[in-house]
């Protein structure tokens, strides 16, 4: 029988477009769901930006971009790296690519050797391991749970370390937690890293500029780091351009020669309009950045305070991005007299079909005790959708 390559055999569906497409399916039936279940900021792209990429298609940038973007852009990511981030970059040390996603993948399938193994902290973005396998590497998984903040301790990575560690993922602030690693826990994990030859570290901070504590920090910041990060960032979380695909790697010339290589051979460079927007977005007033992040952050203080309300719920105070990671383990074995919860994933499915709020269960993040909700959603969202959580709740016994 005809089937498909082994490749593809290995890999799972993603659990939280799984999730937004059944909550998709029942608002089409006209149920009315609160979608809480995908990381999607619910601004629109601010009008600026909009203009700017008007403004490209007048000036026809409608042909091929060279592969690793528009050297206009590179230089405006270069820029924002030094301004922001202190970090120094050059033009061949960046790489675009159609969206954040499209960078880490590339990151993992130039430097992963089939059976290498790459530490991934649980509770990981859902696409880590998954890239990972689809390497051929071997995903090490390690538990950084909700007592300690969901972040890895230095001594936990060490433990983990075998001769066959390639890399480390790590995402600050984190999806799907909202954990933020400070500057001393970073040099902490840094100074593990260069212990230890040839591993190096993807540093996911797409969420970089949704964040709660003052100032990110990266760990590429560290003498001896930069040579052994690979730091992943884009416009799609901080300028609300989730559809623009945009991301870049900023790294060491011939890691990013490598990732140029493979992007050249299988997507080109990314789409020219986008690009153009996401150059006025680095090179424009930051203003909106601010104002989304504010609202992120109401919306934080809101949805943390009203889940601390719900019974059975333990809820740690996210640092950043737009993610509550609740734990919800007390509430397995419980049922409302039809559905008996006996996971995250059945809590989940539990809020769907009889809350109507779609979210997703932590399994698929690799913590069985928690399940996520975004709150990129408006306040009136936010409050509906936590009342009818809370209603669901109490109904288990």
């Amino acid at each position: 029988m005809a089937q498909l390559s082994n490749r593809l055999q290995r890999l799972a569906p993603s659990a939280t477009l799984a999730m937004s497409q059944k909550s998709a399916e029942m608002k089409a039936q006209g149920i009315d769901v609160i979608n809480m279940s995908v990381g999607e900021p619910d601004f629109n792209t601010p009008d600026a930006i909009k203009e700017a990429a008007k403004k490209a298609v007048d000036d026809n940038y409608s042909r091929y971009s060279p592969v690793p973007g528009y050297a206009d852009l590179r230089q405006a990511i270069v820029n924002k790296l030094k301004n922001e981030n202190g970090l120094d970059y050059t033009l061949n040390e960046i790489l675009v690519s159609n969206g954040a996603k499209q960078s880490v993948c590339n990151t993992v399938m130039a430097l992963v050797n089939e059976g290498e193994e790459v530490i991934i902290p649980a509770p990981y973005w859902v696409s880590y391991p998954q890239m990972v396998l689809l390497a051929g590497g071997k995903p090490v998984i390690v538990e950084a749970g909700f007592e300690q903040e969901f972040k890895l301790k230095p001594e936990q990575l060490e433990a983990a370390i075998t001769p066959n560690t390639r890399m480390i993922i790590l995402c600050s602030p984190s999806n799907p937690t909202g954990s933020v690693y400070s500057r001393e826990e970073l040099q902490a994990l840094a100074e593990v890293i260069l212990r230890h030859e040839d591993l190096f570290v993807l540093a996911d901070e797409i969420y970089e500029h949704i964040n709660y504590i003052g100032k990110h920090e990266s760990i590429a910041q560290f003498p001896g780091m930069k040579e052994r990060s690979i730091i992943v960032n884009g416009v799609s979380k901080a300028y609300a351009m989730t559809g623009w695909r945009i991301g870049y790697i900023a790294a060491p010339e011939w890691i990013v020669k490598g990732c140029n290589k493979l992007q050249g051979q299988y997507t080109s460079g990314p789409c020219s309009v986008s690009q153009k927007a996401a150059e006025f977005a680095y090179v424009s007033d930051q203003q909106c950045v601010e104002d989304m992040r504010q609202a992120f952050e109401r919306r934080r203080d809101l949805i943390v305070k009203l889940a601390k309300e719900i019974p059975g719920l333990e809820v740690n105070v996210p640092q950043g991005a737009f993610y509550l990671f609740p734990k919800c383990s007390s509430l397995y074995g419980k049922s409302d007299g039809e559905t008996v919860i006996n996971n995250s994933t059945d809590f989940a499915m539990y809020l769907l079909e009889k809350g109507h709020v779609a979210t997703v269960g932590g399994d698929a993040f690799g913590d069985p005790d928690c399940f996520r909700m975004s709150y990129a959603t408006s306040d009136e969202n936010i409050v509906e959708a936590m009342r009818r959580i809370k209603e669901a709740v109490e109904r288990l016994k």
